[in-house]
């Protein structure tokens, strides 16, 4: 290998740690991979700065090389600048503008398995994922008039309202798929596609294809560390 691969080696370590201690990873991978991705960048700065050295000991006992071996080195040092970047501005998480492109979690109701929520005033935090399942759960029964409390962002205003949406994830990004639900019942202008949002309210019976919530307050948030389900 070259001083470019060493040098390309020991950014990708970088990136992996950076991502890794900011918890920037949460991003990309379920929290319980930031462990494996922590030894995969030390392993891989390891292998990065020996290589590195090696090929500048080798460098300096043989000065001739030929063309074709001077094209593939500078051809190698052009991939350093993609992964310079990622040192310094990290990709997005997955928001709005996957929502309608990506396969949705669908739910659909099966025999009752959620029991009543006692009734008390306090909201009850839930998942998307738990809103929805009960829901389309002999028609949303087991909420028993309760409040409830979802997070996520918006994916598309609408009159009156917007779409609540969240991801789940397997493994990584790459199999992000998302859960929405349909807020209802708010004054005012929507906020914005990708604001995060915290909404209190009820469900409502009666909706389409996507269960629905009628909010009674609503405030707006920051990104949380770890944004999937």
């Amino acid at each position: 290998m070259t001083a470019a691969g060493g040098t390309i080696s020991l950014l990708v370590g970088a990136v992996l740690l950076r991502l890794t201690v900011t918890d920037t990873y949460r991003r990309y991978v379920r929290p319980e991979m930031g462990f494996l991705l922590a030894i995969a960048g030390i392993t891989v700065i390891a292998l990065g700065l020996v290589t590195l050295l090696w090929s500048l000991r080798a460098s300096g006992d043989d000065d001739e090389h030929d063309h074709d071996d001077e094209h593939g080195v500078g051809v190698g040092w052009l991939l350093l600048a993609p992964i310079a970047a990622l040192l310094l501005v990290a990709p997005p998480t997955l928001g709005s503008y996957g929502v309608g492109r990506a396969a949705t979690v669908k739910i659909r109701s099966g025999k009752g398995t959620f029991r009543p929520l006692p009734e008390r005033t306090t909201p009850r935090q839930m998942t998307l994922t738990e809103f929805s399942q009960r829901a389309y759960e002999r028609n949303g029964a087991s909420f028993n008039g309760r409040p409830v409390e979802l997070t996520g962002f918006v994916a598309e205003p609408e009159a009156g309202g917007f779409k609540l949406a969240r991801y789940q994830i397997a493994c990584c990004a790459a199999d992000a798929a998302p859960v929405v639900v349909r807020i209802v019942g708010t004054s005012g202008d929507p906020p914005h596609r990708d604001q995060w949002v915290t909404v209190t309210g009820t469900f409502r019976t009666g909706g389409d294809d996507v269960p629905e919530l009628t909010a009674t307050s609503l405030a707006e948030i920051p990104a949380p560390t770890d944004p999937y389900e």
